[in-house]
């Protein structure tokens, strides 16, 4: 099969395109994370990501998250098209600072969470769940 100069070059820009996108897309996710932490430092200590290894079916993934003492906890699907999933917000009377959902995932990504810690700090916690049946149109 011959290809004119035009096919290859937009077969070309194509295969480029692909290999930029999932980079764009993690660096969607660090945005979102630099926001809501204002830029400040991470640790791996207090916060808790439960997510299944493998996922069937990338439409309906259960997701716990828990960080005792914590005022906010943002979840992230770095992959996804829109990387924010949700922000769960604890006031002073709340009982527990843990939330499951679950959420969409467009294919195999990390997912993500962030916990504003009582003293300021935050945390960080990831996971990557291999998806065999993307959610998000895939």
């Amino acid at each position: 099969m011959d290809f004119t100069r035009r096919e290859t070059l937009a077969l070309g820009a194509g295969a480029a395109l692909m290999t930029v996108l999932p980079f764009r897309a993690n660096a969607a996710a660090e945005d979102k994370i630099n926001e809501f932490t204002g830029g400040a430092a991470l640790g791996d200590a207090g916060i808790d990501l439960i997510a299944p290894e493998i996922a069937e079916n990338g439409n309906t993934v259960p997701v716990e998250v828990s960080a005792p003492g914590a005022t906010a906890i943002l979840l992230l699907a770095a992959g996804n098209p829109t990387p924010g999933v949700a922000t769960f917000n604890f006031g002073p009377l709340a009982g527990s600072q843990s939330a499951s959902t679950r959420i969409r995932l467009a294919g195999t990504q990390d997912v993500i969470a962030v916990a504003k810690l009582a003293d300021g700090s935050f945390a960080r916690a990831s996971k990557t769940v291999k998806v065999t049946i993307g959610g998000c149109g895939g």
